[in-house]
Order: C-alpha cells, then structure tokens, then sequence
C-alpha cells in the first residue's frame, strides 16, 4: 500500500486529445493579442525568455514570435508554460473551458484520498495549468484532493532526480509513493529513483511491458 499516488495529466488522468485539440489551439489563437494586451503584467515572463533565448535586448514583437514558435513545437519551457496557464485561466474563468478528466481517475483519485492517501500531481504543464484542469473539470472541483503540485521546475520527467526530489517534498522514502504515467521512460525514471511505477494503457494493452499495467483507475487499489 503506498503512502502517496503521483499522477501524471495528459493520457493518464485525462485525455491527449484534450490537451493537444481544445487546450493549445485555445492558447495558440490568442497568444500575440494576450501578451499585447497584458505586456505591462509579463515583464517576469518576457524577461525569463529573453534569458532562455540568450538575447537580454528582444523586443516584444521578438518575444511574442519565439513564445509561438516554441508553443507551435510543443517545448517544455517555464515561459510558455506560465503564459500558456494565464491564457487557459481566462477561458476555465468564463466557463467556455471545463477540464477534461476520465470518470475512473475521478472516481480513483476520489477512493485513494478517502483512505488517506496522499495525491500528488507532475506533469510537463506549469502547476497553475494543473491547478486549473483539476479545479474546472467536468466532474467538479477535484483539486482540493491533492496535497502537492509538481511540474518540470523540479526537472525533467525522465529523469531519476525528479522524482527524489518530489519524494523528498512529500518527506517520503521513494519506495512508499506509487507514479503513475502513460509514458514508459517516466517510469523508468520513477522506478530508478526507487518508487513504485504503474503504466496506463489507455489505449490498449502492450505487448510486454516491465511495469504493472492498468486501462483504467479502477484496477489501482480498488475498494
């Protein structure tokens, strides 16, 4: 029995396509007027991708065509992933966005916290996305289920020192948190670290596989 679950988002909780057909066409189609309209309020976020591109004296025609051109190439970087957040939050805000989560991570997420497990979410989009997905979903507010919120400011999800740094956050040993994800080199990297690792397949079982492997929430510490 672990202590703690850590989940991953995308293809686990909920939906790829969610994320990848209603989420970043949403942020793509009002990124340039977002930051136009709000560049007095991004200075920290401009600033952070004036130093990742390495050129401190970027315009906000410059930086609002790098954050495009990384949004279009789906990068993992700080910047874009808080300014991505700040544009869903208006959508989630309004109502013309609800969260996408599957029934059985609800109903899931729901049983493991009733018998005091603690949740945890990592995920490549920044903390305030998840936030946003979770507290907006189509089943109601499930973000007061989680305890902890990690994306990739505490590294990379595939590698091992993420998630012994996550362990450490959680002030567990590794081996009493349970990750679960879609995608097999996070596991791996979970696994090394030293705790328990549960693939996802939604889509259809592997052929082999060195993780334990569910379709769905209901097979993980069902009641």
């Amino acid at each position: 029995m672990p202590r703690a679950i850590v989940t991953d988002i995308e293809g686990t909780t909920s939906s790829l396509a969610f994320v990848h057909e209603v989420l970043f066409p949403w942020s793509r189609a009002r990124m340039a007027d977002y930051v136009a309209a709000h560049a007095g309020e991004l200075t920290a976020i401009l600033d952070a991708v004036r130093a990742e591109a390495g050129e401190p004296g970027l315009d906000l025609a410059g930086c609002t065509a790098l954050l495009t051109q990384w949004h279009d190439a789906d990068r993992k970087i700080g910047p874009l992933k808080e300014l991505q957040g700040r544009i869903w939050a208006e959508g989630y805000a309004s109502g013309a966005l609800k969260g996408h989560v599957y029934a059985d991570a609800a109903a899931g997420l729901r049983r493991w916290h009733a018998r005091g497990i603690e949740l945890a979410v990592y995920s490549s989009g920044s903390v305030a996305a998840q936030k946003l997905i979770f507290g907006h979903s189509e089943l109601g507010d499930l973000s007061g289920l989680f305890s902890g919120w990690f994306d990739t400011a505490v590294g990379g999800k595939r590698e091992a020192g993420s998630y012994q740094r996550i362990a450490e956050a959680l002030a567990l040993a590794p081996g009493d948190i349970l990750f679960l994800s879609d995608v097999v080199e996070e596991l791996a990297a979970a696994s090394e670290a030293g705790m328990q690792a549960t693939l996802l397949a939604r889509e259809g079982l592997p052929e082999a596989s060195a993780f334990p492997v569910v379709t769905s929430f209901d097979a993980i510490l069902p009641a």
